[in-house]
């Protein structure tokens, strides 16, 4: 959280901090060179072409010193931007500018943005108008210049193609000349033998169709000599004679063949005289087809000699043409070469000449670069710096930040977090969870849940000793700080609140605290029993629980130090045992004082309390080795100080807190403890 408001506060005063810039807007359309105003001519109409590496191209020459160094120049930004009245140097001011425009493409388009900022909104927009005007001036003078060059050539090339216009007419004229030809047109390839060709063309189309003809008048011919009798009555149909009668007598034979099948098939005999009607109503047709047919052979045979003579004809005249053509040429070869050479060259030279025409037509129309769809305007609100975003981004980087440095520092704490750890690392198990905040439970008025924590200590306890017998237990800790006497004075009252017979035995001589937290007085305890004899009954005092008795510590002596290392103190030890139930002792820390080890040793068992996310975990190993290394048994670890509401890792095993918590008046039990609801826990099975 510390990391997320740090990042967040500090967006917000560099946000505060910032100068305000307004932001000057230009959308242009880039155009090719294809796209400008052409003359139609040889090239066709003028259609625009799209190049998708044109806007990438221009969003890249814009930003280049080709075009800025202009704009500097022209709306001297030099003297505009000069710092303590020294004008700054050209790469300087191309820097500041190139650091203050923003060119963008709009995608799948054409269409650049150009955006200008500065603190001043007319500046902002003059800058961006300019930039888009210099670029317009520098892209339509390059193409000018190249345009130039263009017609020049072209010109060069009319003069060379004119000189060779110039030879090829003079060596026709030459050659026309020298062999007395006769041209009544020496400037145009027209040819004067199409019109004999079309003659010859139309004689050899004639030609051959009377050809046709006759081939056809002969085939047919050929087909109906060659059949005969109840053949040709077959074969007719396929003929194809145009002959009205033929086909008239045809169809009455076929009907008579078709009466005759069906008088046949309704059971008549051959000899009956409606089928010897028919059969010699057929053989009259018969005759008359085969009259008919010499009729129509006869005129075939006319046709055949008249369409042969008519191809004879045809065929002559056809030779007399072809003979007249060759006659006809009187033109030399060399002259027509010449002729061709000429009028070839003559045509060229229009080509080019149109050329250079439309190219110097094209040079004097207007020209456009690009088409400036939205000019830049003054513009009233400033868009820099952006508020929002930069504090969405401000939080968006310290949540991370902090969520990574959280992580971080997760990752370095090596202190106990868990019931796990402790159980992995030591073996042992974890007895009891302590909540923050505990506070002393005899000078609480009532029971409160603080109690229930305790509570399960001294159950965990109860179970987990070796036996009954071993009831004096020492309280140990890696360090001081860790709430150990505080655990010790709120466990002897539960062990009395029990019905135990329960001692506490401050034996922290450097640092006792037992006795501020009973109010009862050190001026005699431990020490004077372990030093001066004096009797037990004199050092344990009473501390206005029932049940619990407390043995202070006393006044140490300068000269008493290690008494707790002694025969005296291995017999009160044995002397406790049997007069309480439950003996607890307050030890000083393991890891500083040689006490706590002793102490270890003349104990049945020793408890480690631990507190939450403190020490490292090297040091609850060491206190571990140092009880074992002694002699001394661990009978589990208390786990104290633990921060129930924002370690989600002991929410379920302290539920009995919202168990003791007081119901407000009128408050109705949540539905889950109610007995016999759907989950099938009872009120009691909270925690």
């Amino acid at each position: 959280m510390l990391a997320f408001l740090v990042v967040l506060i500090t967006a917000a005063i560099v946000t505060y901090f910032q100068p305000r810039e307004y932001q000057g807007v230009v959308f242009v359309e880039v155009k090719s060179t294809a796209e400008n105003p052409r003359i139609f001519g040889m090239d066709g109409p003028n259609i625009p072409i799209h190049d998708p590496q044109l806007a990438p191209t221009v969003f890249q020459v814009i930003q280049r010193t080709g075009v800025l160094y202009p704009v500097i120049e022209q709306l001297k930004l030099q003297q505009k931007w000069a710092i303590g009245g020294h004008p700054l140097t050209r790469e300087q001011t191309y820097a500041k500018l190139r650091n203050k425009l923003n060119v963008d493409e709009v995608r799948n388009t054409d269409l650049l943005q150009i955006s200008f900022f500065d603190t001043n909104p007319q500046e902002a927009s003059d800058i961006a108008n300019k930039i888009v005007d210099v670029y317009q001036d520098t892209r339509v003078d390059e193409e000018k210049e190249l345009m130039n060059r263009a017609v020049t050539t072209m010109n060069e090339q009319v003069t060379k193609q004119q000189q060779r216009v110039d030879d090829s007419r003079a060596e026709m004229d030459r050659i026309r000349d020298q062999e007395h030809i006769i041209d009544l047109n020496p400037e145009g390839m027209e040819d004067t033998q199409a019109p004999v060709n079309d003659v010859v063309r139309k004689q050899e189309v004639e030609v051959n169709d009377s050809e046709a003809k006759v081939a056809t008048l002969s085939s047919r011919l050929q087909q109906i000599e060659k059949v005969k009798g109840n053949e040709l009555m077959r074969m007719l149909p396929t003929l194809e004679i145009p002959d009205l009668t033929l086909q008239k007598i045809l169809s009455d034979y076929q009907e008579a063949v078709a009466q005759e099948s069906l008088l046949l098939n309704s059971g008549l005999g051959e000899n009956h005289p409606k089928v010897k009607a028919q059969r010699a109503a057929q053989e009259v047709y018969t005759r008359q087809l085969e009259q008919q047919v010499s009729g129509i052979r006869s005129a075939l045979e006319k046709n055949l000699k008249s369409a042969q003579e008519t191809r004879d004809q045809l065929r002559l005249r056809l030779d007399e043409i072809n003979n007249k053509q060759l006659a006809s040429k009187n033109l030399s070869a060399s002259y027509t070469r010449a002729k061709n050479t000429y009028v070839k060259e003559k045509l060229l030279l229009d080509g080019v000449r149109t050329r250079a025409q439309s190219q110097a037509m094209e040079l004097a129309m207007p020209r456009f670069a690009v088409s400036v769809k939205q000019a830049a305007e003054r513009p009233e609100f400033p868009s820099r710096p952006r508020v929002s975003l930069n504090l969405m981004l401000g939080a968006l980087v310290g949540l991370v930040v902090g969520l990574a440095l959280a992580f971080f520092i997760e990752y370095l704490d090596t202190s106990v977090k868990t019931m796990e750890d402790v159980e992995n690392l030591l073996g042992v198990p974890v007895l009891a969870i302590i909540p923050q905040n505990v506070r002393l439970l005899h000078k609480e008025l009532g029971d409160t849940p603080d109690a229930e924590a305790y509570r399960i200590l001294r159950t965990n306890i109860e179970f987990n000793r070796k036996s009954p017998e071993a009831n004096t237990i020492s309280l140990v800790s890696g360090g001081p700080g860790e709430g150990k006497s505080t655990t010790l004075a709120n466990l002897a009252f539960i062990c009395a609140q029990g019905g135990y017979s329960t001692l506490i035995v401050d034996a922290d001589l450097r640092r006792p605290v037992q006795h501020e937290l009973f109010d009862v007085s050190n001026k005699i305890g431990l020490t004077n029993y372990l030093t001066a004899e004096t009797p037990l009954e004199r050092v344990i005092v009473p501390t206005g629980v029932e049940n619990l008795s407390i043995l202070p510590s006393g006044v140490l002596p300068s000269d008493a130090v290690g008494i707790l290392n002694s025969q005296r103190m291995s017999d009160l030890v044995a002397e406790l045992k049997l007069r309480y139930d439950i003996v607890l002792f307050d030890s000083p820390p393991m890891l500083g004082v040689s006490d706590a080890s002793v102490l270890a040793s003349e104990v049945d068992q020793t408890i480690i309390v631990v507190q939450h996310r403190r020490f490292p975990r090297a040091m609850l190993i060491r206190v571990k080795q140092a009880i074992i290394s002694v002699g001394g048994t661990v009978l589990g670890v208390v786990l104290n100080n633990v921060d129930l509401k924002h370690d989600q890792n002991y929410s379920y095993y302290t539920s009995y807190y919202g168990y003791y918590r007081p119901r407000e008046k009128g408050e109705r039990t949540p539905s889950n403890l109610v007995a016999g609801t759907s989950n099938g826990f009872s009120e009691r099975d909270e925690y």
